[in-house]
């Protein structure tokens, strides 16, 4: 078996829960080198993954020979620049989303790669669920009519202490913007990989209880290409978690409570069903199990840059366009 040896820019929390345990899972990965500001973080994270080496400057990294393609999991604001020169290092890129802090510096990293030849993917993780396939499969069959309304709503409750490793969640420098861009951005890949494009978007956004230089609340309304109607709600200003898609169709309706349990309920004139399309225990391996197979033939790998890109100027459309 072809194996796909992999360099680790990053060694945070999603780093040890989702992807360093991919790379030590899957068959046709090998994780070579880590990188981590902290070299006794970074050798620590090595040993505990089985990495062979680790470094301080994510730089040095880049230039260890043995490593075919690299997993960015820093902050949106380093996106850009690790990932081109990832690409000028002759690197496959798998980053972390969101892109990157707006349109332009996706732009650069798609141009970047396509002009070294190199592959890169962005890790919209929910691609690969099997309750959204299952989603698209049955609006596909037409057994809820017309798709008329899907809502969405995820809300968690966040206020880090400065000192938290996380706090540049909440720094617009850093992250780009609140819980639209860190995980709103999620919820907009879902909604354009069910229903396609969009024609217009409209955002309301809003400090309603935290004191950030970023959002705490946003909720934001689209129009897409096929006429159908979306609404996206996003907040770590609430208590109570969600974690919701709802579709409303012309003959029926699908619901999904937690869309990272995957337990579905469709109502039709028939009645009512239940469905159970889990996602994996791991839920970021199966995207990286095809990113690796599509790096590894040299194809477009799965959501490409160009998704990134597609979900960066959503974002930028609502922060921009409020109601």
């Amino acid at each position: 078996m072809a194996v796909l040896r992999w360099g680790l820019i990053g060694c945070g929390d999603i780093a040890r829960k989702r992807v360093a345990p991919s790379f030590r899972d899957l068959d046709s990965c090998q994780l070579i080198a880590v990188n981590r500001l902290r070299h006794d973080l970074a050798e620590a994270f090595a040993r505990e993954f089985g990495a062979k080496r680790w470094y301080k400057d994510w730089r040095e990294l880049l230039r260890d020979g043995e490593i075919d393609a690299v997993y960015i999991a820093t902050p949106p604001n380093l996106h850009a620049e690790q990932t081109i020169a990832a690409a000028k290092a002759g690197k496959h890129v798998l980053c972390e989303k969101p892109m990157a802090l707006d349109p332009q510096a996706c732009r650069r990293m798609i141009c970047a790669c396509r002009g070294s030849g190199v592959r890169l993917s962005i890790a919209y993780y929910r691609h690969f669920y099997p309750v959204v396939a299952r989603v698209k499969e049955i609006i596909t069959t037409g057994e809820i009519g017309k798709v008329v309304l899907a809502e969405m709503r995820a809300f968690e409750s966040f206020c880090p202490d400065p000192e938290d490793p996380r706090y540049w969640m909440v720094r617009k420098e850093q992250g780009g913007g609140g819980p639209l861009m860190d995980f709103g951005c999620h919820r907009i890949e879902v909604l354009l990989n069910i229903l396609g494009p969009l024609s217009r978007t409209f955002g309301s956004n809003g400090r309603l209880i935290m004191d950030w230089n970023v959002e705490d609340t946003s909720i934001s309304l689209f129009e897409f290409q096929n006429e159908s109607r979306g609404m996206l709600a996003v907040s770590r200003a609430v208590e109570e978690p969600q974690d919701s898609l709802d579709i409303y169709g012309s003959a029926g309706s699908i619901h999904i409570p937690v869309l990272n349990r995957g337990l579905l309920t469709v109502f039709t004139a028939e009645g009512e069903r239940k469905e159970d399309h889990p996602p994996h225990r791991n839920i970021h391996l199966p995207h990286i199990e095809a990113v690796t197979q599509a790096f590894l033939q040299n194809e477009e790998p799965p959501v490409p840059g160009e998704t990134g890109l597609q979900v960066a100027e959503v974002i930028e459309e609502i922060y921009r366009s409020p109601v």
